[in-house]
This record gives structure tokens, C-alpha cells and sequence, in this order.
């Protein structure tokens, strides 16, 4: 594993990259940690804004040569306004300098929806050509007609957006609910 805080502390964009993005509390380092089969790699917490960096974890390379890639939460944080500044221009500075950057993944909590933080998020990757893709994360909280009302809200938000892979997969970390979808999609951009 890798913290990065500063631009120039970016590993060489030598191998494909992943990332992984949404709210602060949406369930990205328990996807991660679902996802890789280990409980422990990225770091999980109550508390928002726990992610404070970019973490950059390396794939088994019997696996394959690649790196997922865990951003810092947005939406809420116990820090200043300066220090959560200095994250946003980490985060866009990364954004539109990583040619090796394949996708990102957004988690948005399937019980809300888009939130206005969400689609300043998805402007920053249309803004930077970045593709991505949509995960409705902690979806078993929800019932079945909430979760095809909210998947239709995404998928009419995402129409016009140009960088918005039009495939939206429901998730639930701890239920293995959208594992092989995702892995499957990560599986193709490696």
C-alpha cells in the first residue's frame, strides 16, 4: 500500500489503475476490502473523512498487473476548509494527469441517491475525461421498488453526461451483493 498527499508523491503511471470514489461513510473501503478478499487493506471507519489520502493498493500479481486506487472521501470531513481544499487540488491534479487511469468507480448510496456533492464529483470527471462508472452501494438496505426507483434517477442523472459508462451495478459489500460485476468490469480494464 502507498499514501500519497502531495502530487509529486504519485507512483510512475506505469500499470493500470482503477479508482475508487464517493461521499465520506458510502462503503468504499469495505467494497475494497470485499472486493480484494481482505478484511484488513483498506482501513474502514464510523467516523467520515477517514481517508484523508490516496491510497494506492497493488493487485496479486499472479492476478494481474494493476493498482485500485482509493480516494479520499467527499461531502463531509472534520477538517478545514483549507485542508479539505488542499485534497480537492490533490484529487483534480490526479484526475487529469493519470494516463493509465482505466475507470472510476462512484459510490453513491443507493438509500439517497445523487447528492449535490455526487454531481460535482461527476463534473469533475466529465471535466476531466475521466471514465466512470456508477455503484449504488449498501443496496440490500433498501427494498426492491426502491432500488429500481433510485437506478432509474441515476441512469436519467447520468443520459447526457459524456464520461458516464451506462451500466449501473447495485452493491452491497458485506452481502456480496454486485461483487462479480464489479470484478468482472475490473477484470475487462486490466
Amino acid at each position: 500500500m502507498l499514501g500519497v498527499v502531495a502530487i509529486d508523491g504519485l507512483p510512475a503511471p506505469d500499470m493500470v489503475e482503477v479508482a475508487f470514489a464517493g461521499r465520506s461513510n458510502v462503503g468504499k473501503s469495505s467494497l475494497i476490502n470485499a472486493l480484494t478478499g481482505q478484511k484488513n487493506l483498506a482501513r474502514q471507519s464510523n467516523t467520515p473523512g477517514r481517508t484523508q489520502e490516496i491510497n494506492f493498493f497493488r493487485f496479486d500479481p499472479s492476478i494481474a498487473k494493476g493498482r485500485i486506487v482509493d480516494l479520499p472521501g467527499y461531502g463531509y470531513a472534520r477538517e478545514s476548509k483549507k485542508r479539505i481544499a488542499i485534497w480537492n487540488r490533490l484529487l483534480r491534479s490526479y484526475l487529469r494527469g493519470r494516463p493509465n487511469l482505466r475507470r472510476a468507480f462512484v459510490l453513491v448510496d443507493a438509500r439517497h441517491g445523487l447528492k449535490a456533492n455526487d454531481l460535482t464529483m461527476l463534473d469533475m470527471l466529465d471535466e476531466a475525461a475521466v471514465s466512470y462508472q456508477i455503484i449504488l452501494s449498501k443496496s440490500d438496505k433498501i427494498k426492491v421498488t426502491a432500488q429500481e426507483a433510485v437506478l432509474v434517477a441515476t441512469q436519467e442523472a447520468l443520459r447526457k453526461r459524456p464520461a458516464a459508462h451506462p451500466d449501473i451495478i447495485l452493491s452491497a459489500a458485506h452481502k456480496n451483493i454486485g461483487l462479480k460485476e464489479i470484478r468482472t468490469a475490473i477484470a475487462q480494464l486490466l
